[in-house]
């Protein structure tokens, strides 16, 4: 198992799926999440694939959001810019795919995950995965997952989310909000209802799909340079001692 993490992509019946792993919770460093990105592009560039399902490995966290070791090591504004592009494409690949894509929802998601979660067309989840937007307590924010979660929860919610970065929401409160479609009390029923509506959705008329999800998405059209703006921002603040000495003392936290 790659110490760096990796991303697969598999096309079969119609279904793609991408799954991405990091040992560290399912954190996603930058590179991972170029690929993940690449790899949401080349399905919807794939006549074979109709639908995307959206996974990560293991039967823990679904994701840790972005990697504190790559946010600490962010020596000038540049760098800091092009790390939190990584997680603008991913969203802007995912609203911009011609196909529906289905996610399935393991364990708990921070940051970051809670915005591929909120980019996915349709999430399934398993009742231990909570949320969290904890970037504030890290002296940063949700500057580029904002768009997709507040979307995808309401203003009302996200500002929650925002406001208490310390605080889990739990999977009942996700769901009730929008973010997941339903919530089981098993990851096999979950990975089993997820593959069965990729399935169905890998025999419906794809040209039918794609109008769908442009009319789903419209007036998202601004935001290639709406989350470059905001990768901006989250590039400058990371660089502060706030921000340093936060994540710093966060790492240190989960040794």
């Amino acid at each position: 198992m790659s110490p760096n993490g990796y991303v697969k992509s598999e096309t079969s019946e119609g279904i793609t799926r991408i799954t991405f792993h990091h040992p560290q919770s399912n954190s996603l460093p930058g590179e991972l999440l170029v690929n993940m990105a690449g790899a949401v592009r080349d399905a919807g560039r794939n006549e074979a694939s109709r639908v995307i399902l959206l996974q990560s490995e293991g039967t823990r966290a679904f994701c840790a959001g972005a990697s504190f070791d790559e946010l600490l090591a962010v020596s000038d504004m540049e760098q800091g810019r092009e790390f939190f592009s990584g997680f603008a494409s991913v969203i802007n690949e995912m609203r911009k795919a011609p196909c529906f894509i289905v996610c399935a929802i393991q364990g708990k998601t921070v940051g970051g995950g809670v915005g591929v979660a909120s980019a996915a067309d349709y999430c399934l989840a398993h009742e231990s995965a909570s949320v969290k937007l904890s970037e504030l307590a890290v002296g940063i924010g949700p500057f580029v997952v904002g768009p997709a979660v507040e979307r995808k929860i309401g203003k009302a919610a996200y500002t929650e989310m925002t406001i208490n970065a310390t605080g889990w929401k739990s999977a009942a409160w996700a769901r009730e909000k929008g973010l997941y479609a339903d919530i089981f009390d098993t990851q096999e029923a979950m990975h089993a209802a997820a593959g069965k509506l990729a399935a169905t959705l890998a025999a419906s008329n794809p040209a039918s799909m794609r109008t769908l999800k442009e009319i789903f998405w419209a007036g998202t059209d601004h935001w290639d340079t709406l989350l470059a703006e905001r990768a901006r921002i989250s590039g400058e603040l990371v660089l502060s001692d706030f921000a340093r000495n936060a994540i710093g003392a966060f790492k240190n936290r989960k040794k």
